[in-house]
């Protein structure tokens, strides 16, 4: 695969993933039945546009995305100035201590110095100069107590036992930025997850999303990729319950069962195996990009968080071409997302095929 073709991934990845969480936001919360009353039999089926920014809302699921491809250029930036570091401690969890304060003022002074340091590519990419990134957009409950707590959650020592969606939704610019080594991709999404979500599924659901998307940057179609990063799951401890979800969605997927009752057997995507699921189940089962991910956020559940794990997998599966202009041209902070995404690329190029292993 050419260069540009990559590069062209790691965009649709997550404007992709954007345009899947601004489509579910409007209906968070709702049931199926007060869904289809609102917008109609079909379901919600176009962009919400808010009357006073005049764009598609993003949600807490593209912030944090955004603040985890933050943390991999933090960590980036680290090594080149001090030749050591770490992708999750000196990347990762100081970025998502920034999305913390921008999402709570009430922040210790210690805090409050890690996200001030500019840690990023000069003052002008400094993360922290959008606004629209302090208003708040639903903000998981185990991410904002976990990241209060003072304390870093790791795979060996969990901070909780939360398996919620917010530790999988968040960790697609890990599996774009570590494509060259999936296992490796895997690991860092688990242990990126693990800093707010201690159960087991909670941190493996996440390390295989990662996995699944730096599968398809690699050209792999969604079932190879998604088979390629079971065989790395099955290698983790306490994987059963990430694996059999992952299954029956494959297994729905070739079925003859009706959407909707499908996609109720999976679950509502409140947790992180449940999330990932419905994504993967309406990735499989509908290969058209705005199809897709109108299934994957007309359900009873968390409709962001599967509309963007969903818009991930499809952008990085098809890249930009598959994304509507209209849509893709309404979202909130787009500019930002295309900066991030660039740049993400542009260091995981320099990067190459070391991935830099022994910076974590």
């Amino acid at each position: 695969m050419s260069l540009n073709n990559k590069k062209d991934k790691f965009i649709a990845s997550l404007l992709g993933g954007a345009i899947g969480d601004a489509l579910g936001y409007a209906v968070e919360f709702m049931l199926l039945d007060e869904i289809i009353d609102k917008y109609g039999s079909q379901g919600i089926s176009d962009l919400d546009i808010d009357k006073e920014e005049g764009k598609a809302l993003i949600s807490d699921d593209t912030q944090m995305t955004l603040f985890t491809a933050n943390g991999i250029l933090m960590a980036c930036k680290s090594i080149i100035d001090y030749g050591n570091g770490s992708y999750i401690e000196n990347g990762i969890y100081q970025s998502y201590l920034q999305w913390y304060y921008t999402q709570n003022s009430k922040f210790n002074l210690e805090k409050r110095a890690c996200f001030q340091k500019n840690m990023t590519f000069g003052k002008q990419d400094n993360i922290m100069q959008y606004k629209k990134l302090f208003v708040q957009r639903a903000p998981g409950i185990s991410c904002l107590s976990a990241l209060e707590s003072n304390k870093m959650g790791t795979i060996e020592h969990p901070i909780n036992d939360s398996k919620g969606c917010g530790g999988v939704m968040r960790v697609a610019p890990i599996g774009l930025f570590f494509h060259n080594d999936t296992e490796y991709a895997f690991s860092v999404g688990a242990e990126a997850a693990a800093l707010t979500h201690g159960h087991p599924t909670g941190y493996l659901a996440a390390g295989v999303f990662a996995s699944i998307i730096a599968e398809l940057v690699n050209c792999n179609n969604i079932i190879d990729g998604t088979l390629n990063s079971i065989r790395v799951l099955k290698t983790y401890s306490n994987h059963e319950e990430t694996l059999n979800a992952i299954m029956k969605a494959i297994d729905l997927s070739n079925s003859n069962e009706k959407t909707n009752i499908a996609i109720s057997k999976l679950g509502e995507g409140w947790v992180a195996e449940e999330a990932l699921a419905i994504a993967l189940y309406c990735s499989l089962k509908e290969k058209d990009f705005i199809k897709s991910l109108i299934m994957s956020v007309n359900h009873d559940g968390d409709s962001d968080s599967t509309g963007s794990i969903c818009g991930n997998i499809l952008g990085a599966c098809y890249g930009i071409k598959a994304l509507p202009k209209d849509w893709a041209n309404k979202m909130e902070l787009k500019e930002l997302i295309l900066n991030m995404s660039n740049k993400l690329y542009d260091v995981s190029v320099s990067a190459g095929n070391s991935i830099y292993r022994s910076w974590t």
